[in-house]
């Protein structure tokens, strides 16, 4: 990954130019779609959901291939999904929750992008979370508690991710920024290496 060049006019054009996919993962609420899509804005890239795509492959929604056919089901379409999406170039791809913990998707995304990890706490996806209808996961009696064993299950494989971001309670404009500085300095750091 390198800097943006020079502008026309003569001014720096700071922005990172990506050369390949950039990956958000994270749990659900954690702001993958609605980051993804505003930093694909940002920095003129093409967005694309996983979940999205799943659904157009399957030509049904998430939660009914989770009823239907299972996770497993679900986790194998997404693989699939994923490694094509990894092939269209640079981009920024929104991941289901439970991507990156398939160890094959992981290493397609470790090989062929840049992952970046929006964390935050279970509570503060909990407040995010609580009105949708979209996830199956957490249609039970205590989706607290899930989110806190979802934690507890993935982070320690999120952190893997090339790039960390705590998205805690700040409005998207901040953890926009965070997303474009880090990725600045990710593309600062690989001139230098």
């Amino acid at each position: 990954m390198a800097l943006a060049p020079t502008s026309e006019n003569g001014n720096a054009d700071d922005r990172p130019r990506i050369d390949r996919p950039i990956v958000l993962v994270g749990l659900m609420g954690a702001g993958k779609s609605c980051v993804g899509r505003k930093l694909a804005e940002s920095l003129a890239l093409p967005f694309l959901d996983s979940d999205n795509e799943v659904e157009e492959a399957a030509g049904c929604e998430v939660r009914d291939i989770f009823e239907v056919y299972g996770e497993p089901a679900f986790r194998d379409c997404e693989r699939r999904v994923i490694h094509r999406l990894l092939q269209a170039g640079p981009s920024i791809i929104a991941t289901g929750g439970g991507a990156f913990m398939d160890p094959a998707t992981r290493e397609q995304v470790k090989s062929h992008a840049i992952s970046v990890w929006l964390r935050a706490d279970p509570e503060v996806l909990y407040q995010r979370t609580k009105r949708a209808k979209n996830r199956p996961l957490l249609a039970n009696e205590d989706p607290l508690q899930t989110l806190k064993d979802l934690a507890e299950q993935r982070y320690p494989v999120y952190a893997e991710a090339d790039i960390t971001i705590d998205t805690g309670n700040e409005g998207l404009e901040k953890t926009l920024q965070k997303a474009i500085d880090a990725l600045k300095e990710s593309a600062t750091s690989d001139k230098t290496s």
